[in-house]
C-alpha cells in the first residue's frame, strides 16, 4: 500500500459500534466505529486465514472483587471460522498478544475516512 491515504467511506456509512469492510489496494481492510473513534484492521485472520473483521462485534468479561463485569462493548471483533477474538483498537489478539493483526491508520477529513 502507497503512503498516500486511501478513501474507504464516509462516517455516515457507520452506526456507533459498526464496521465496514472494504478492499485497499487489493487488502480487505475492516474499518470499525467504537465510541472513541475509528480503527482499521487486516480482515485476514493470522490463525487460518479467515475473514478476522467479520464475526461479532462484542466487548470483554472480567472478573472485579468477585462479580462479572462487562465491559468494552464494541471493541472486541470474533474470527468467525474459530473464534479467535482481536482488540479493534490495536489488533492485539486476546489470549496472546504475540498475535495480531495488521492495523493502518485512519483519516476523518471533511466527514470522509481514509486509511494509510
Amino acid at each position: 500500500m502507497s503512503d498516500d491515504r486511501v478513501h474507504v467511506a464516509s462516517v455516515e456509512d457507520f452506526e456507533d459500534g459498526s464496521r465496514v469492510v472494504v478492499d485497499v489496494e487489493g487488502r480487505e481492510i475492516a474499518v470499525f466505529r467504537t465510541d472513541d473513534g475509528f480503527y482499521a484492521l487486516s480482515n485476514y485472520c493470522v490463525h487460518q486465514g479467515g475473514p478476522a473483521c467479520e464475526g461479532a462485534i462484542t466487548g470483554t468479561l472480567d472478573v472485579e472483587d468477585g462479580d462479572l463485569v462487562y465491559d468494552r462493548e464494541g471493541e472486541i471483533v470474533s474470527c468467525p471460522w474459530h473464534g479467535w477474538e482481536f482488540d479493534v483498537t490495536t489488533g492485539e489478539h486476546l489470549a496472546d498478544p504475540a498475535y495480531r493483526l495488521p492495523t493502518y491508520e485512519v483519516v476523518r477529513d471533511d466527514g470522509e475516512l481514509y486509511v494509510r
